[in-house]
């Protein structure tokens, strides 16, 4: 049986549907053609450059001796100079990475968040969330779900209340348009209400545990029994 992970909080917006049929089959496809590469060498990169004060040719050259597949490779240096140029001239008074926390979802289904840092200048608490997608980045309802779950799990942090949330897009504005760096401030962002983000949740929930019932070999309801959507070209998979 293929594995059915759990996805974090920015997966579930990114891959919610309206109906929980559609994201068990989209659950489904993503665990049976799992994700080849993640994005974690850029997250070093980010600590390397902002904390570290490791030159920025010294990093990209790690990137390109230890990535041994070339379009992996040159993925993630795409990202790099946008990186490079964010954080050139920010010297953060301290950094530090946050525990994992998890998110209730519903029918015990439990999502993990986990924010790659935080780090402060003059006394004002930044957290900065890194979405890394080439196209199709978090929009409309599905960043709105996203915002208001990370709200209500900082909110439980009185350490992190006060923190300027940031959400950094590094996606590409057209089809054959390279990569640029949109900084969005969630201040900016609307929160969902109650009733909406529930119905949504609840729609998840489902979703998922009929992923795993059809990954386990228990047939769906007949209504479910549908074509799978044709794969998203820039959604290889959940933890990319």
């Amino acid at each position: 049986m293929a594995e059915l992970r759990v996805p974090s909080v920015q997966h579930l917006a990114r891959n919610w549907r309206d109906e929980p049929a559609a994201i068990a089959r989209l659950l489904v496809r993503l665990a049976l053609n799992p994700p080849r590469f993640n994005y974690n060498p850029l997250y070093l990169a980010v600590r390397d450059l902002l904390v570290l004060r490791v030159p920025y040719e010294q990093v990209a050259e790690g990137i390109r001796r230890k990535v041994k597949n070339e379009k992996v490779r040159n993925n993630l240096l795409s990202v790099l100079p946008l990186i490079r140029d964010h954080f050139a001239g920010v010297s953060p008074d301290f950094y530090q990475t946050i525990d994992k926390r998890y998110y209730p979802v519903g029918r015990g289904l439990m999502v993990p968040f986990e924010p790659p840092m935080i780090y402060g200048v003059g006394g004002q608490l930044y957290f900065p969330w890194f979405s890394f997608w080439r196209r199709n980045p978090l929009a409309r309802e599905r960043l709105s779900l996203f915002v208001t779950l990370v709200d209500e799990v900082l909110m439980q942090d009185p350490d992190l209340e006060t923190a300027r949330f940031e959400i950094l897009d590094f996606s590409c504005p057209g089809p054959k348009a390279p990569r640029t760096l949109t900084v969005l401030d969630a201040r900016d962002i609307p929160r969902m209400d109650e009733a909406r983000k529930t119905q949504m949740l609840e729609a998840f929930a489902e979703g998922y545990f009929q992923a795993l019932a059809t990954l386990a070999g228990t047939p769906p309801p007949p209504e479910d029994r549908d074509e799978p959507p044709p794969p998203d070209p820039d959604q290889p998979g959940l933890f990319d």
